[in-house]
């Protein structure tokens, strides 16, 4: 169906506004998918690929068809709020329907967009209890779940609920997101057409179609360096936001692209910390030449008021140990921090009097250091911490490739990565450090060192999955 057909077949007769745009050949196809019987509709693929774009100005298109009511609905609002209310609607209603705009009003008490015709559109987030029930308390023609790899099944399934709108146009639900790993509800309900609770074949897979949109088909739009630095990436990152990929998680993975979604905070707007360490996993490299080492893992941690932890930078490298020594320094001081903590299996000795000789060559306080023991492996140490982030109480402030690398090759079996972990031992390093509660330790029956809580992280999975 062309984009001329797609007015007059799912939309209704209205009078198609003159484009002062070209959509590309993903978009045309996006159209045509809309026109399809389905009912929900997902496109998946890489960043910037148009396709928020195409679904916003899907919704535009049937609100001003019929008078409706319609949701866009994300995780968290203050996303929906930057990235759709205040960036795609207002490109879209410029670009698509000139003129509108004026005649358009806003509520920002309620966050609903009211068109000329009397049809609404609302915007809300899923994570806040109290605007999600004043928005499912009615009846939608529209849903749009943005960026869905966040949004938990549950929730998805309790705003399916309000899809029941009675009007001229047919109901439909979109959905689009950077595909997260294989586990995740789109991919089983998308992609295997099963249903993701029960895991049976969907009694109508024809209702649930799918479109994958990536950047190169949008590159007459984007700049060509943002596609050089999409393609630079790490692998895992590459084939999620270039390739627009489904990962193939294992089911024992400790952290999965999804979980670090869930709560990753994309515009800088985190709560004032109480206390923030820089974390060292030092390692023998040599230098930025030397290939066969370990990377040495920088990783800066939060507490913030909140009582949620949150990962604020990553600077780690293949640094000799004068450059990694000024380089946690130096973190020390742009975050203000209350100290280093840094791994003492590898010399701890060397480690505390590299960090001290490089606070010595700068002006200003002393720096605080405190050095940690590995008493138990890795995965052990990661358990508590990956049951911080499946309880929401850590974010990463931020997109960190290969730490995320890391984290998503940490396995109840072992980590499977390639190369050593430095970077995520940094990271649990420094989280352990704030939240020393959830990874104590004291001595239990005949002396053996049994942990204060059980936070393991597999059998919270098993349970899960039952």
């Amino acid at each position: 169906m062309t984009v001329i057909g797609e007015w007059t077949g799912i939309l209704g007769q209205v009078k198609r506004p003159d484009e002062p745009f070209k959509l590309h050949k993903k978009q045309q196809a996006q159209i045509d998918l809309l026109a399809s019987d389905a009912t929900h509709i997902m496109a998946y693929g890489g960043s910037r690929s148009g396709k928020t774009f195409g679904f916003v100005r899907a919704v535009m298109i049937r609100a001003l068809a019929h008078k409706s009511r319609h949701a866009m609905l994300r995780y968290r609002f203050n996303h929906i709020k930057a990235s759709i209310i205040l960036d795609t609607l207002p490109t879209v209603m410029e670009r698509c329907f000139p003129g509108l705009g004026p005649n358009c009003k806003l509520d920002k008490s309620d966050w609903y967009l009211t068109l000329p015709n009397g049809s609404e559109i609302w915007f809300g987030g899923l994570d806040d209890k109290e605007r999600t029930e004043k928005i499912l308390g009615q009846e939608y023609a529209t849903l749009y779940l943005n960026e869905c790899s966040q949004i938990p099944y549950a929730s998805r399934n309790m705003a399916i609920t309000r899809l029941a709108q009675k009007t001229p146009l047919r109901l439909k639900a979109y959905y689009d997101c950077n595909p997260p790993g294989m586990a995740h509800w789109t991919y089983k309900l998308f992609v295997e057409k099963r249903d993701p609770d029960r895991r049976t074949p969907l009694a109508n897979p024809a209702n649930y179609a799918a479109i994958t949109m990536n950047p190169k088909d949008n590159e007459a739009n984007l700049p060509a360096s943002y596609l050089e630095e999409l393609q630079g990436m790490s692998e895992a990152m590459r084939r999620r936001f270039w390739l627009g990929q489904f990962a193939d998680m294992a089911d024992s993975a400790l952290w999965t692209m999804e979980l670090l979604d869930q709560q990753r905070i994309v515009d800088g707007n985190t709560p004032e910390m109480v206390r923030i360490v820089v974390a060292v996993d030092p390692s023998g490299v040599a230098g930025e030449e030397d290939k066969r080492s370990d990377e040495v893992g920088i990783v800066v941690c939060g507490l913030g008021k909140d009582g949620r932890g949150y990962v604020l930078e990553d600077i780690s490298g293949r640094m000799a140990p004068a450059q990694w020594g000024a380089a946690a320094v130096s973190a020390f001081d742009r975050w203000e921090a209350d100290c280093v903590v840094a791994e003492g299996n590898f010399g701890g000795a060397m480690v505390a009097e590299i960090i001290r000789s490089a606070a010595s060559k700068r002006i200003g306080s002393m720096v605080p250091y405190r050095e940690v023991t590995a008493s138990r492996g890795k995965i052990v140490r990661a358990e508590p911490i990956a049951a911080l982030f499946e309880q929401q109480k850590v974010s990463l402030v931020g997109y960190f490739g290969e730490l995320e690398d890391q984290l998503c090759a940490m396995t109840t079996a072992g980590y499977v990565g390639s190369r050593s972990p430095d970077r995520a031992d940094a990271m649990i390093w420094g989280l352990a450090s704030l939240f020393p509660a959830m990874t104590k330790r004291e001595e239990g029956q005949f002396g053996r060192r049994a942990p204060v809580v059980n936070l393991g992280y597999s059998s919270i999975k098993t349970k899960r999955r039952a």
